[in-house]
């Protein structure tokens, strides 16, 4: 009865902090804003077939070559006459899975490393962080280009680099978060009573550290999305004639003065995605800062 009782009141709580934190996320206008852009942008990469069919995103009709803006055509056509609305839905996918699951992947690796770093110390500590520092001294984008370079260019070497590359952020971040934990009374209570390292550290420590991991993995969706266009646009990242908003840059860079509209439209995808994760991640960052709190 005494443990029902305790798990009521666990889950209570649970609930009663998520309902504080989304009391102040939805008290600014900027993060519930960009809260309903990403969820416009979800529902295109959900409902994308339904939308408009896959094959005319990549079926090309050079009869329509270079359309511009109206017509059957609603963004208009590229210079093999795809489709370019079609393209930008279906390119959402690509665009968004690369920034999801980098950062998914990153934060997974790093986190663990960071944990096993700030938990153990020592040289554990010093080897970890300092291969880390190692790797952020190459810029992002260069060892980016370097490993897709060295794999060769598919949408599975650019998450594959994108993470490489964004490792070391977050075993700093997380080990940062952890630091001050590991002085907490809970965790001293948990090694008193035998509890192995593995489960203080999944069960206890991060846990407790996942509000700066959040905020960073939201607002981190948004810059690896564009890191990701980025290296389309170089021609290293998702080739022809799969749909994606980087890709779609790099062969309308030669059309750019000519043909506007085939820049502005993936250029706007890229910018709306980015801006609505990077306004959410604000949004979350002020929502668990108990300093904020009513």
């Amino acid at each position: 009865m005494a443990n029902t009782v305790v798990d009521i009141k666990k889950t209570t709580k649970k609930k009663s902090q998520f309902g504080e934190i989304w009391h102040r996320f939805k008290k600014s206008k900027a993060a519930f804003a960009g809260l309903i852009i990403f969820t416009l942008i979800l529902l295109v990469v959900i409902f994308a077939d339904v939308i408009v069919d896959y094959d005319v995103s990549i079926t090309q009709n050079i009869s329509q070559r270079l359309q511009h803006p109206g017509g059957d055509h609603i963004f208009g056509t590229d210079n093999f006459g795809r489709d370019i609305f079609a393209r930008i839905i279906h390119g959402s996918r690509a665009s968004l899975f690369i920034g999801v699951a980098a950062v998914a992947v990153a934060v997974v690796i790093g986190g663990i490393l960071g944990a096993i770093a700030a938990y153990y110390g020592g040289i554990t500590d010093s080897i970890i962080m300092r291969v880390s520092d190692t790797i952020m001294c190459i810029p992002f984008m260069l060892l980016a280009l370097t490993v897709v370079a060295a794999l060769g260019t598919s949408m599975i070497n650019v998450i594959i680099a994108m993470t490489i590359s964004s490792v070391p952020r977050y075993i700093r971040i997380v080990r940062a978060a952890i630091l001050p934990i590991l002085g907490q009374d809970y965790v001293e209570a948990a090694h008193s009573v035998g509890s192995g390292d593995a489960h203080i550290i999944f069960r206890h420590i991060l846990p407790n550290a996942l509000g700066p991991i959040i905020v960073q993995t939201t607002m981190s969706i948004g810059s690896q999305i564009i890191s990701a266009a980025g290296l389309s646009f170089l021609g290293m990242g998702i080739q022809p004639p799969t749909p994606e908003w980087g890709a779609m840059l790099n062969e309308a860079k030669v059309y750019m003065l000519t043909h506007p509209y085939m820049v502005i439209i993936p250029g706007i995808a890229i910018g709306l995605t980015a801006l609505s994760m990077n306004l959410m991640g604000d949004g979350i960052r002020d929502a668990m800062d108990p300093k904020l709190k009513d």
